[in-house]
């Protein structure tokens, strides 16, 4: 009797089981998705002045909120997996030309030489001057797609190829891209302004290659002639500080930097017989290395101690961290300066962007973007699932040097009117 009591309740039992298994399920995917997050402009960072109030009127990304794609947008890993492998939607195919230039060690440096495909807003020549991603070069689809909305606003670009990044040009030196070498930049540079001498110069890095460019300017004055502006994308500002970060579990920090170096080994791998071949002259510290130690690492530091900190000889990780981050070099930037990151970047740990926020708080040419999602690179746009092929980061970058580029003509512009009138008196 007391069973057939207590049966009909056991509907109501399972019933309960499943919206609560339901409702888990439901409450993981708003937290993993980050639903819950608003959309909001960006955070910006910068001091009052006449440079920064033209900026925020001429520049509407930077007052306007970003929406990411509603239902995978706000998560920063998805907008990071996302750009990792599949770079863009709908990818165009921008024409340009293969530059080879022979460096003072026997290495061979190549970037690609894109024309604009429009007249520029001011009438003037600019040249956007490119340093991708870490391993990255013109042929990934993010900077295909970037160069191409440059091209049709009137930019000429000129994209570095990192040293050995490219799998069908053989190193002809026993020397590969690093975290902070800027020969091969600055190589590109040189030859810009040798060939095109009446252009002005538009700086643009992402990730590694915003420490790159960044670097490169504040290196010397004299690197900074031409140069209009620099922009630079999701960088860390400091090797020796995000190495402890980079480390960690927290965001899957330690995860990335596998990935990462798994790439790693597999680009230096490919190169074994030009680096670390029998018939190759090599420095002495590169004679040592053990390439055991090479096949056994699981992070891009191990890496960086064992092989990359050797191609120009320093005695430590640390001595190689602490020379090659651009974080000794920002304050001597004196052209305008966009430093942007994502504070859902996985890569990035947040106590990294102290540095450009106190940056942005001493110097009036410097302006810190920092949107609440993006990603590493990712920054897409969307309406619900699909991302549009053109991402915030893409227009940002457009529109800053669009603002800049009319900000020195206005200037020109008032400095030629107040001689006039001094001849006049």
């Amino acid at each position: 009797m007391n069973a057939m009591l207590e049966t009909p309740e056991l509907p109501a039992v399972f019933d309960g089981v499943k919206l609560a298994a339901v409702a888990a399920v439901l409450y993981v995917i708003v937290r993993c998705l980050n639903l819950k997050s608003p959309t909001a402009p960006p955070d910006l960072y910068f001091q009052d002045s006449g440079l920064s109030r033209f900026l925020l009127k001429s520049c509407p990304l930077l007052t306007k909120e970003y929406i990411p794609p509603l239902i995978w947008g706000k998560s920063g890993h998805i907008q990071t997996a996302l750009y990792g492998k599949m770079g863009r939607v709908r990818s165009p195919h921008p024409y340009g030309h293969r530059k080879f230039i022979t460096m003072s060690d026997g290495a061979t440096s190549t970037f690609d030489l894109f024309e604009p495909l429009a007249e520029h807003c001011v009438g003037d020549d600019i040249t956007m001057v490119i340093c991708p991603g870490i391993a990255n070069h013109s042929e990934k689809q993010y900077i295909r797609t970037f160069v191409d909305y440059a091209q049709k606003n009137g930019y000429r670009c000129a994209v570095l190829n990192h040293l050995g990044a490219l799998p069908n040009i053989e190193l002809t030196s026993p020397r590969m891209f690093t975290y902070g070498c800027t020969w091969e930049f600055g190589a590109m540079v040189n030859y810009i302004k040798k060939t095109y001498p009446l252009t002005q110069l538009v700086v643009v890095g992402f990730s590694l290659g915003g420490n790159i460019v960044c670097k490169y300017l504040g290196e010397t004055q004299a690197n900074q002639e031409k140069v209009l502006c620099c922009v630079s994308v999701c960088q860390g500002y400091s090797a020796l500080r995000a190495q402890e970060t980079f480390m960690q579990w927290d965001q899957c920090r330690r995860f990335y930097n596998f990935l990462m170096a798994d790439n790693m080994k597999k680009i230096i791998l490919s190169h074994r017989q030009a680096l670390f071949g029998d018939h190759v002259k090599k420095p002495q510290i590169l004679e040592d290395t053990d390439l055991s130690r090479l096949y056994t690492a699981t992070s891009l530091m191990q890496i960086d101690d064992n092989v990359m900190r050797k191609f120009h000889g320093y005695n430590s990780l640390k001595e190689y961290y602490e020379e090659e981050s651009c974080m000794r070099y920002l304050h001597r930037i004196y052209v305008p300066l966009m430093l942007v990151n994502a504070a859902d970047d996985p890569l990035v740990h947040e106590s990294l962007l102290t540095i450009p926020k106190s940056l942005s708080e001493k110097r009036e040419n410097v302006m810190f973007v920092l949107p609440l999602h993006g990603g590493h690179l990712g920054f897409f746009e969307g309406s619900v699932l699909f991302p549009e092929p053109l991402t915030w980061m893409d227009k940002l970058v457009v529109e800053y040097a669009n603002a800049i580029c009319q900000w020195e003509r206005n200037k020109s512009q008032c400095s030629d009117t107040e001689q006039v009138e001094a001849d006049l008196e």
